[in-house]
């Protein structure tokens, strides 16, 4: 019976308030400056040196060279087993990572989405058909 009366306070209190919980779908809050979201590649000042994926310790990224004097070549993230711990921005000597705070809603219904391949279409279009190992990709150039 004791256990029941130090309960009704807070049974009381909390008929009267609002819920704690957010409605997240309908009602979006901003992300923090500095979240880490999904990888961004900047094409310009990359030339594929790899490091970003030498230091990568999930192994999520792969960088397949086509033609190393055309400077032809792709990065393939994934993200599923991406730790966004943002080792490969750090890595990255020229600056052509960021990772955005915009973008951090990442499911997805297919395995297919989590593998994102970065590069030119002319530089997929002539390398491996299907991509590496035979993984399906989406191109984001």
């Amino acid at each position: 019976m004791k256990k029941y009366a130090t309960m009704l306070p807070d049974i009381a209190g909390s008929l009267f308030k609002r819920p704690a919980t957010e409605a997240y779908p309908f009602v979006r809050s901003q992300a923090p400056m500095r979240l880490r979201g999904l990888l961004k590649w900047t094409p310009g000042p990359c030339t594929g040196c790899g490091l970003c994926a030498m230091d990568c310790p999930a192994d999520a990224l792969r960088v397949t060279m086509l033609d190393r004097k055309a400077k032809k070549f792709f990065l393939t993230y994934n993200v599923d087993r991406c730790l966004f711990c943002g080792q490969c921005v750090v890595s990255c000597r020229l600056g052509a990572l960021a990772m955005s705070s915009q973008e951090w809603e990442l499911a997805a219904l297919t395995r297919e989405a989590f593998t994102i391949r970065f590069g030119k279409e002319l530089d997929d279009q002539s390398g491996l058909a299907g991509g590496p190992q035979g993984e399906p990709h989406t191109d984001r150039s």
